[in-house]
């Protein structure tokens, strides 16, 4: 009994940091419990959350930049609902401490895993939707992304840093960044690869090392930016 009460409570909480009360409970139970935890999931639910998301993002884009084209909407979009800021936005709301885990994600630590975290928000989403309709499930994706909507800026939001700083360096009238290999190490199937970005109006090469080629140049390129003060 003391455990059950002890969930509860910490349920209350967890309606708290939503900003939602249940009518019914049970819905916020059942978008917490992972499928590792038996056959009664959130995957149904994560299925409808993921629609509901794109949706009401779509929506509250399509309201606050009235002269962005669509393609531009589309890529901002991808980026707020894409699973790494989902978890992100889970972990803000402490979600990991409320999951609901079979024993092998317990032990193998599935609390912090951000496809489970990501999943979880949105079964929460379709939760609210089941619980409280269309509207105050719209209420909560807008207060859920409300400083990222305020301080996003549009031509940057859901462009990696290598597009970027090729868009930038064309506006300006500049060479385009070469980017060279400077060395690979480690066995075939751990390489580390070192890359050098060379940006002209700098004079400068940004090194950055990881564990692909394009994931290096990725960060290179970030490194640049900051030098241009652009981050």
């Amino acid at each position: 009994m003391a455990g059950q009460a002890e969930r509860q409570f910490k349920l209350r909480e967890l309606s708290a940091r939503l900003g939602y009360v249940f009518q019914d409970e049970s819905w916020l139970e059942l978008a917490l419990t992972h499928r590792s935890a038996g056959a009664k999931n959130n995957e149904r639910l994560e299925f409808l959350g993921d629609s509901l998301v794109n949706f009401m993002v779509a929506d509250l884009l399509f309201e606050q930049f009235n002269t962005l084209p669509e393609g531009d909407l589309s890529r901002i979009r991808a980026h707020l609902v894409k699973g790494e800021t989902l978890a992100k936005l889970a972990k803000k709301l402490a979600l990991s401490e409320m999951l609901i885990l079979g024993p092998g994600e317990l032990k193998s630590g599935g609390y912090r895993r951000e496809s489970i975290l990501a999943d979880a928000l949105e079964a929460i989403i379709a939760a609210i939707y089941q619980d409280g309709g269309l509207q105050a499930c719209r209420s909560f994706v807008e207060s859920l992304y409300e400083k990222s909507l305020h301080s996003l800026d549009p031509q940057k939001v859901g462009k990696d840093p290598k597009t970027r700083l090729q868009e930038l360096l064309q506006a300006q009238q500049h060479p385009l960044p070469d980017y060279s290999i400077i060395s690979v190490n480690g066995a075939a199937h751990a390489q580390v690869f070192t890359v050098a970005c060379y940006v002209a109006p700098l004079n400068t090469k940004f090194e950055a090392t990881d564990t692909s080629r394009r994931k290096a140049e990725q960060k290179a390129a970030e490194i640049a930016l900051e030098a241009l003060g652009q981050v």
